[in-house]
């Protein structure tokens, strides 16, 4: 691969500038791709939230926490997604007063055939297997260490959470699984999707 056509590929003297500038680089590549579904960024990357939620994630709360973003700048990103009929919001049948945000088929849709990181997938699943997995352990503690130090909630999904209890629930058919914060039944469809309330074990 020429290094004159790519630069960052050459030899730096500082690799946490240079890998922090091609994290960086790839970000913004991925945020400014121009696309046909008619979503800014945090549409798509809220679309793309809510797609992974499990139920207990679903509200407006959680999408802010997620995006790193205000509140009020979430509420204006879900009314357009209503308006769009990506997205309903519904009475939260435990509070009262909190919102359930469910996508209609079209959002479901739309979040798994437009997903904008398709690009980014293909990219890595062509390189070897080793060096895929070494990636993926290397940004997963990348992310977690940033996490720390901004107060950040990690979003796991249930397997990797102190609250989860494999196999716990034997009553009726909403288990097997069992959630410790909530108090609830997990599926096992449910248990593999990300939570607002995840705590790494």
């Amino acid at each position: 691969m020429p290094s004159g056509r790519y630069p960052w590929l050459m030899p730096d003297s500082d690799l946490s500038s240079r890998v922090a500038f091609l994290l960086e680089r790839i970000a913004r590549l991925l945020a400014s791709g121009a696309r046909a579904d008619g979503l800014n960024p945090a549409q798509r990357e809220a679309l793309r939230y809510l797609a992974r939620a499990n139920r207990f994630s679903r509200n407006p709360t959680a999408v802010a926490q997620f995006l790193a973003a205000t509140k009020g700048t979430v509420s204006q990103t879900l009314i357009a997604l209503e308006r769009k009929g990506l997205l309903e919001k519904h009475r939260d049948e435990a509070d009262g007063r909190g919102v359930r945000l469910e996508l209609t088929g079209a959002g479901r849709g739309l979040a798994a055939g437009a997903d904008r990181a398709a690009g980014l997938a293909g990219a890595i699943a062509s390189l070897p297997p080793l060096h895929v997995s070494i990636i993926s352990q290397t940004l997963a503690r990348i992310l977690a260490d940033m996490l720390d130090t901004a107060g950040g909630r990690s979003f796991g999904n249930c397997l990797g959470c102190r609250h989860f209890s494999d196999g716990a629930h034997t009553e009726g058919a909403d288990g097997p699984h069992l959630c410790g914060y909530f108090h609830a039944p997990l599926s096992e469809a449910e248990a593999a999707r990300i939570c607002a309330a995840h705590e790494a074990e």
